[in-house]
């Protein structure tokens, strides 16, 4: 093979690659943080030093990239910031991370592969999606988001037997038990973090439109939300070993959370989303799904239900037929803005989630 082909290759699959190390940030930052949230981290100071962190980190792709942008921020702009960073960052993040707390990493996960196909559901609601069920693509994403609830539910309600990887007396000191009551607890967090994403998307499309500055919003989003979070937690929490920092895991977590799993995932899969449009960052969502549930049995001792596992397995085919439907019906969207030579803005279902 020659050089001219393996630069090709390389060039082709740069995308991939990218898409995977988002993977491997999300596995990551599921497993730090189920760690420390078990060890009694404080959980909206974690938010409020992993946002500072990420608004640091996004701050000089927002002077570089979009220093030429001089559109002031009116009121409007502000309004629908504040909006954005309550409900993506500090209810859906929070929600996540209550959820994580009380029942595991891969259980919590298999939540976020959910979130295209109830933000299609809360579109519909709304009137900003059409069902289109007498198209094919339409029925694919109502198969689709059949299939994911399916799984949801089996994952919710049916335990099954107990699979483990490796010898259980290897990981006993470092297994994390979750009780039944804190376990239903943690679904209604997780439900109520999906629901919370899907009202974001919605208002992320309208704060585009008034503000088309995708990294001053992410950052500016992040600042509002670091208050967000400090001014709930010091009304929950204001003891100061709650929010004092140390040379330890959290202090890792924290700025692991915000540099790579916020900042350094959120400009990969803009830069994935513009050149492969954005069904394509979404697809690779199951990955860390598979990572998180193989990671967590190996380190932490986790185990893995039947129930957990047929579940996934549904979830991850709902979602791949969600996004096949959701892939065609964009291409007839595009074939018809080049017959009529009009202008098509994709919906916000396809983007991936940053928790």
């Amino acid at each position: 093979m020659g050089m001219g082909k393996v630069k090709k290759l390389f060039a082709s699959s740069e995308v991939a690659m990218a898409m995977l190390l988002v993977q491997i940030f999300t596995t990551g930052l599921q497993i730090l943080s189920r760690v420390i949230l078990s060890q009694g981290t404080f959980i909206f100071a974690l938010m409020t030093y992993r946002n500072v962190v990420a608004a640091i980190c996004v701050a000089p792709f927002a002077f570089y990239f979009e220093r030429e942008i001089t559109k002031k921020l009116s009121w409007s702009v502000w309004f629908w910031l504040f909006l954005s960073a309550l409900t993506g960052i500090s209810m859906a993040m929070g929600l996540f991370y209550y959820g994580l707390r009380d029942t595991n990493a891969t259980y919590a996960i298999s939540f976020l592969n959910l979130i295209p196909m109830v933000t299609f559901v809360f579109s519909i609601i709304t009137g900003i999606e059409k069902l289109g069920l007498n198209t094919k693509a339409g029925k694919m994403k109502i198969l689709g988001a059949t299939f994911s609830v399916a799984g949801a539910l089996i994952a919710c309600l049916y335990e099954g037997k107990a699979l483990h990887i490796g010898h259980q007396g290897l990981h006993h000191s470092v297994a994390l038990k979750t009780s039944m009551a804190h376990w239903v607890q943690g679904t209604f967090m997780l439900v109520g973090c999906c629901l919370s994403y899907s009202v974001w998307f919605v208002v992320q499309a309208k704060l585009l439109k008034i503000y088309p500055s995708k990294y001053w919003t992410i950052m500016l989003a992040c600042i509002i939300a670091s208050m967000q979070s400090a001014v709930i937690g010091l009304c929950l929490n204001r003891q100061k070993a709650a929010w004092s920092l140390g040379w330890n895991l959290q202090l890792l977590t924290i700025v692991y959370s915000g540099a790579l799993a916020t900042a350094a995932t959120f400009c990969l899969i803009s830069w994935a989303i513009a050149i492969r449009g954005p069904v394509y960052a979404p697809m690779f969502n199951p990955l860390s799904l598979i990572f998180v549930s193989i990671l967590e049995a190996l380190i932490l001792g986790a185990e893995i239900r039947l129930g957990m596992l047929l579940g996934s397995v549904l979830i991850i085919v709902g979602l791949y037929s969600f996004l096949w439907g959701k892939r065609k019906e964009m291409k007839s969207l595009l074939q018809a803005k080049n017959d009529a030579g009009s202008v098509v803005v994709p919906t916000t279902a396809d983007e991936s989630a940053v928790v």
